[in-house]
């Protein structure tokens, strides 16, 4: 289980309230405390319609919070950036995961995760963030989203990246249905050779299904996050850690009854 700690002022469910470095190093040790197994941290919102931030101010909000949990060495740390200069600084201070949104197009960003030598999530997503929501189309969403990222995943490959996770992008360019559709197929994704991560944490789906605020979305987090690993999802990435641990338990015992 992944516990997200964003360290920004306007992620979509938790924006502002871990900008602070002292906040957010205890967020963290609270996330593992719960049972996370590992965090993933952001500095940079992705949220649809978000600006980007320059590499100094991302690293800027990180790199404290990065230091105070390392200094306590209870759980392993992830980034989640698409910057090469900001991963690689990250990593070189004991970072051991790499969480790239846009599934390592920079080809600076490819040679950062080989020379490394650890863990890369490649997700899925249409354009960027600004934009990813405004002309949403496929024909299979399915079996395009699974298509792409075993491109990526093979081009990463051949560039000397060892450890490759796949995530379909749950939101990342995808209506509604979109998402939907990909949760119910997702054991399509087990065809390709890598651990599958998945987010549907509080996610605007859940949202515009319900009617839910990002803050009150977590039966249908837990709802989706459950069919999720019943369909194959290995690393599962979350808000609410305490809570999601506990259904995690119970989907993962009816998987392997």
């Amino acid at each position: 289980m992944m516990g997200v700690l964003n360290v920004t002022p306007d992620s979509f469910s938790d924006g502002g309230r871990y900008l602070d470095a002292g906040k957010a190093i205890a967020r963290g040790r609270q996330l593992i405390a719960d049972g996370a197994d590992i965090l993933d941290i952001g500095g940079e919102s992705t949220r649809p319609g978000s600006d980007p931030v320059s590499e100094e101010e991302e690293l800027r909000r990180v790199e404290p919070v990065i230091e105070g949990l390392l200094a306590d060495a209870q759980a392993p740390l992830s980034i989640d950036t698409c910057k090469p200069a900001v991963a690689r600084r990250c990593l070189d201070l004991g970072v051991t995961m790499l969480n790239d949104v846009t599934a390592l197009r920079q080809p600076e960003m490819m040679e950062v995760a080989a020379s490394h030598d650890v863990p890369v999530i490649l997700m899925h997503m249409l354009g960027e963030p600004k934009t990813m929501q405004d002309d949403i189309s496929y024909d299979d969403v399915a079996a395009e989203v699974k298509a792409y990222l075993g491109e990526r995943a093979r081009e990463a490959a051949s560039r000397g990246v060892g450890q490759i996770i796949v995530d379909p992008g749950i939101g990342f360019g995808k209506t509604t249905q979109h998402n939907l559709i990909l949760l119910q197929r997702l054991r399509e994704f087990k065809e390709l050779p890598y651990p599958l991560l998945i987010g549907v944490s509080r996610k605007s789906f859940i949202g515009s299904m319900t009617g839910a605020e990002p803050g009150d979305r977590l039966g249908g987090t837990l709802a989706a996050m459950t069919a999720a690993i019943l369909n194959g999802a290995d690393i599962v990435r979350v808000h609410d850690v305490a809570e999601c641990r506990q259904a995690v338990r119970i989907a993962e015992g009816i998987r392997s009854a």
